[in-house]
């Protein structure tokens, strides 16, 4: 049995039960290798752009005898997936510009899928807003430490996948902003913390985001320490960009502090 990392097992666990497995950007292919040995997809398809990582995706799907139920695509993103042909996509371990491009190229392929299992390496803040402007629903997210590097997995669908429209997606997405807003926070600010680290996390007090916003809070005031006693003009934006950083860092640690009826549901 394959074992799979900390991180491959949160997006692993992440997917429902389907009938169709597609996973982009495979690399190894241990992600459908798994889901299909535990039964959790009846079969598979595992995708890359290079001709390399299939190769040994392929090499690890003979050795794991999955052979007539995982099939290997060279693949652009969902280039090689037609509309429908899978009830679940997996795109993870790669940037969130990537992926982001990914979602938009492969539209009305990826919006015919019953749920998405993202997990986006960087860019996290720009990759949950574009999410909720385009019309994903966030069903739930979690974080997992590895190796120093934290690591979110995002569960989403669309409207039509939710068998709604988009007017009632949108109202389904209201955990984006809470019932009770806590006096000490800004619809403004409220908003940008959320897309920053994640609203179901916050509503989760999710421990390892607890971790990742104290590392965050220590590496920025480190930064605007060696900003300051290093001062010069041309530095004066990027202090700036901290400083909103930090403040935001400092605004979601409150959240962990506050009585239940203040945070996110």
């Amino acid at each position: 049995m394959v074992q799979l990392s900390k991180r491959l097992q949160a997006v692993a666990d992440f997917v429902d039960n389907c009938g169709i497995l597609a996973d982009v950007g495979t690399d190894h292919g241990y992600i459908p290798v798994c889901l299909v040995e535990w039964g959790k997809a009846r079969r598979a398809i595992a995708m890359d752009v290079n001709q390399g990582p299939l190769l040994r995706a392929e090499e690890h799907i003979r050795r794991y005898g999955m052979g007539k139920r995982i099939e290997t695509r060279l693949s652009d993103g969902c280039s090689a997936l037609k509309p429908g042909e899978a009830d679940v996509i997996v795109i993870s371990g790669m940037g969130g510009g990537l992926m982001m491009e990914i979602l938009r190229q492969g539209e009305q392929v990826v919006r015919t899928a019953e749920s998405l299992v993202l997990q986006p390496q960087s860019e996290l803040m720009a990759f949950r807003e574009f999410l909720y402007e385009d019309g994903y629903e966030i069903k739930a997210e979690t974080m997992v430490q590895e190796d120093g590097k934290y690591y979110p997995v995002i569960k989403a669908r669309t409207a039509a996948s939710a068998g709604m429209s988009e007017e009632s997606t949108t109202a389904g997405r209201e955990p984006y902003l809470p019932a009770n807003l806590p006096g000490h926070i800004s619809e403004e600010q409220y908003a940008r913390i959320a897309f920053r680290y994640g609203p179901m996390l916050l509503a989760q007090n999710h421990p390892v985001l607890r971790e990742y916003l104290l590392n965050q809070k220590e590496q920025k005031e480190k930064i605007l320490l060696h900003l300051r006693e290093n001062a010069r003009q041309n530095a004066r934006g990027r202090m700036e960009e901290v400083q909103q950083e930090l403040e935001d860092v400092r605004k979601a640690l409150e959240w962990f502090e506050c009585p239940e009826e203040r945070r996110i549901i």
